[in-house]
This record gives C-alpha cells, sequence and structure tokens, in this order.
C-alpha cells in the first residue's frame, strides 16, 4: 500500500488534461519554472518515513534552444521499505516552454519484481500520441494541450492563478486513457516547515477515478504564492491516516534553514 501511496502522490498528483480555455498556452502568464531547478521531498506515512523523490528541471540537451527544458521525476523507498517492496521509478519528460506542452515522454518504472519502460511521442498538431510499452506500438488520439504525467504539474505551476476560487481543467494522457482532473485553489494559507515559513496556496486535485487506496478527489498540494509557484507540500488521504510529500531542498528564495 506504502509503495503504491507514495508513487501516485510524487507523480499523479495532477493527472489530467485540457480545457477549452488553456488548450494551447503560448502567451502564459507566469513563468514559474526554469531550468536548474531542483526539489527534493521526503515521502511519509503515519511518521514513517518511506521514500524520497526528486523534481529537476535540466536543459533539454538542444544546443542554444533555451525554449525546451528536461523534467525529470525520481521516486525511491527507503531501505526499510525496499525490503519488502523496492520502489526506483524515473520519468523524463521533455517540455516547450513556448507551448507549455510535452514532446516526448519516457517512465522507467521498478516497482517490486515489476520492471518495465513506457514511452510516449506527443504529436498535438496531429491530435495523437505515440505509445510503446511491451513491445507494442500504437497511436491513439488525445484532446488538444494533453499533457502527460510530469508536465502537468507545471502546467499548473505556470497557468493557474494562485487566488482562492481559481480552477483549470486538465487532461492527461497515461496508461492508455485520456484522464480529465479539475485543480482548484481552495485558500491562502501560511504554511511553517523546513522550508521556513511562506505563504501558499492550497490547491485540490479533483480525481475523476477511485485507486486501490485513495479515495476520489482527496489530494492536495500547498504551493508558494510567490513567482516560483514551488509545491511545498502534496498529501492524500488514504484508508489509514494519510501520505505525505514534504519539501526538503530546494527552498524559495530566503526560505528554509541558514
Amino acid at each position: 500500500m506504502i509503495r503504491l501511496c507514495c508513487w501516485y502522490v510524487l507523480t499523479c498528483l495532477l493527472l489530467g488534461g485540457t480545457t477549452d480555455a488553456l488548450a494551447v498556452a503560448a502567451d502564459a502568464s507566469v513563468q514559474a519554472i526554469q531550468t536548474g531547478e531542483r526539489l527534493t521531498y521526503d515521502i511519509s506515512w503515519l511518521n514513517i518515513l518511506a521514500g524520497t523523490a526528486v523534481m529537476e528541471v535540466l536543459p533539454d540537451g538542444t544546443a542554444g534552444d533555451r525554449s525546451r527544458a528536461k523534467l525529470i521525476t525520481t521516486a525511491q523507498s527507503r531501505p526499510a521499505i525496499s525490503k519488502f517492496f523496492p520502489v526506483d521509478n524515473r520519468v523524463e519528460s521533455e517540455f516547450d516552454f513556448r507551448t507549455q506542452l510535452p514532446q516526448h515522454m519516457v517512465f522507467h518504472r521498478h516497482e517490486g519484481k515489476n520492471k518495465e519502460d513506457i514511452e510516449y511521442t506527443f504529436h498535438h498538431a496531429e491530435g495523437t500520441v505515440t505509445a510503446v510499452r511491451h513491445g507494442t506500438t500504437e497511436t491513439v488520439p488525445i484532446p488538444a494541450g494533453t499533457q502527460d504525467l510530469i508536465s502537468c504539474l507545471y502546467y499548473v505551476r505556470n497557468q493557474l492563478p494562485m487566488t482562492p476560487g481559481a480552477s483549470l481543467m486538465l487532461n492527461v494522457y497515461h496508461d492508455k486513457k485520456n484522464r480529465q482532473v479539475e485543480v482548484r485553489v481552495e485558500n491562502i494559507e501560511t504554511l511553517e516547515g523546513a522550508w521556513g515559513r511562506v505563504e501558499t496556496a492550497q490547491v485540490l486535485v479533483i480525481m475523476p477515478f477511485k485507486g486501490l487506496f485513495i479515495n476520489k478527489g482527496n489530494i492536495r498540494v500547498w504551493f508558494t504564492t510567490d513567482e516560483r509557484r514551488i509545491p511545498v507540500r502534496m498529501k492524500a488521504k488514504v484508508i489509514i491516516g494519510a501520505i505525505t510529500a514534504d519539501l526538503v531542498n530546494g527552498f524559495p528564495p530566503g526560505k528554509g534553514p541558514p
């Protein structure tokens, strides 16, 4: 249960897709992310440290092209958890800053005895995505503006106004399905933690489906309200307690431990 919830909180917090008003966000209102950003989280359940996650933004390797970045998210279980069920997952997404859309995603999944690589190539102009999984290739239709498992979080950071009542409807393609999710700002809250004391926007992620252990629509993310809009806390209620991911490194400027 712990491994399912940990990875879910880390990479599926904002599973979603398009909104008609934001199908192509070439004129993004905010550019909250930048290359070089590296955020590290401790994942806990019932005060037990279960794993660590890192979210990183790197240049995509194209010489002179600053319009694209590689979004990398990794999640690893702690040694005590790994004895029972090791988790070592990595997602790489190529993201276009100009269109706010993913171009290509690779998911290296290692959970317990299961290992697999999943690859998606997005063809936004044609409205399709090509998926390669278990040696099988298929091309399926997607709505305009579709995000992937990782890019959706960065898209929300750029596009969602951090004011109570603001919301977005998103579409994300994952696991052979287009999934729609509503993201809504509930209130403004001051949080204290390893990052210090910061003003945050509490955002509710309303899921359209139920997981095995996570109730439908019961995920919250706290973003800083400054220009970086960093997610300092992510939380999902489960049958017993809650899974929490807290930022421990990569603090907003002027915040965090001295």
